[in-house]
């Protein structure tokens, strides 16, 4: 025959619902009505014949209910469908005898002894014996396939939360990663400032101090907007200004309808610091860079562009802050692109986009 349906010693499942629950019991009345309707040419009232198998059929539905749950645990060598199989077969006999009595026929003695009340006993019992166990199988085979269905979808619910669970903790990795990056560079520069007996380091370090205040409240944040990342745009692209006036230039601007759109903190701060550290500083002469945002069919469109010493010359497009935020931004927004490419005479265009959201909070 087949696998066993359940292990012999495990806790029984109920997929299909209490043992008397209505779909079994509507089941078990409908097959009773059937081989009750066999008979309707019969001496025998069509009332008594169904009320017997009826009874019969309820009995059975009983017996694999019960020890579908009882007992808890079973020996190793039995299977619990062996056991409802066996209990379905030894309760057909008995119900049919309980039919009878309950419907006229006397005690088994009294009607064994009438010709007419044996046959009708004999047709009863008969199909009973046959028909019951294929029933009951057939109604093991569907809690089989019931059970798989729950498991299967119990492991793909679990699957589905360890998968978030790790893109949430890959996040997380990744946002500590980009912070200190940040932070470290930034206040390596007003050290060089200070190192260098330069009168502009204390308006730098308040700058910064002012710039901190206002930003490391939003770090990790994934839920900012496009709005609070050029706010810290601004004031690092300023501080870098004082830094080295004479040798950057900046402009940031956006499009109203970007200014609410969610943006990751440090988004585009990547970017800009990227443009910075490896487009104006190496270069002699200094260069511009230029921020824009904008909404293009449903997409976010963020440019950051530099005339800086380009991106052959650096190798721009292979560091670890420019890896990180394509990772960031995939496990955000699933559709993310971000694309470098060179400019004429020389510098660097770095373009991000993704879906144009609204902030959820």
């Amino acid at each position: 025959m087949t696998a066993p349906l359940f292990t012999a010693d495990s806790q029984p499942t109920r997929p299909l619902g209490p043992m008397l629950a209505w779909p079994r019991v509507r089941f078990t009345l409908l097959v009773a009505l059937a081989f009750g309707l066999m008979h309707l040419g019969s001496s025998t009232s069509a009332i008594i014949w169904l009320s017997r198998t009826a009874i019969v059929s309820m009995l059975a539905l009983l017996a694999f209910g019960l020890f579908e749950r009882w007992p808890a645990r079973l020996p190793h060598w039995m299977a619990r469908w062996v056991l409802q199989l066996l209990a379905v077969l030894t309760v057909i006999p008995f119900g049919a005898i309980l039919a009878f009595g309950l419907t006229g026929a006397g005690t088994v003695h009294v009607f064994m002894q009438d010709p007419e009340l044996r046959l009708g006993f004999y047709q009863l019992l008969g199909p009973g014996l046959f028909f019951a166990p294929w029933i009951a199988l057939g109604a093991l085979v569907r809690q089989r396939d019931a059970l798989a269905q729950h498991q299967a979808l119990t492991f793909q619910l679990e699957r589905s939360e360890l998968e978030r669970k790790a893109a949430a903790a890959r996040m997380s990795f990744l946002q500590a990663q980009v912070q200190p990056h940040f932070l470290f560079n930034t206040l390596a520069n007003v050290r060089a400032l200070v190192k260098a007996g330069s009168p502009q380091a204390p308006a730098v370090l308040d700058s910064l101090i002012a710039y901190l205040r206002a930003s490391v409240t939003r770090l990790g944040d994934a839920n900012g907007t496009v709005a609070q990342e050029l706010q810290l745009v601004r004031a690092y692209l300023e501080l870098m200004h004082m830094r080295m006036p004479d040798r950057l230039q900046f402009s940031v601007q956006s499009d109203d309808a970007a200014l609410g759109l969610r943006c990751p903190s440090l988004t585009l701060m990547t970017l800009v610091e990227n443009s910075v550290r490896h487009g104006i500083d190496p270069s002699e002469e200094g260069g511009r860079i230029e921020v824009s945002v904008m909404v293009r069919e449903g997409r976010c469109v963020a440019r950051v562009l530099d005339t800086g010493v380009g991106l052959q010359e650096t190798g721009q497009g292979s560091g670890t802050g420019l890896d990180n935020l394509r990772e960031r931004m995939q496990l955000i927004f699933g559709e993310a692109q971000l694309r470098l490419s060179g400019v004429t005479p020389h510098g660097v265009l770095a373009e991000l986009e993704f879906p144009a959201k609204e902030t959820t909070g």
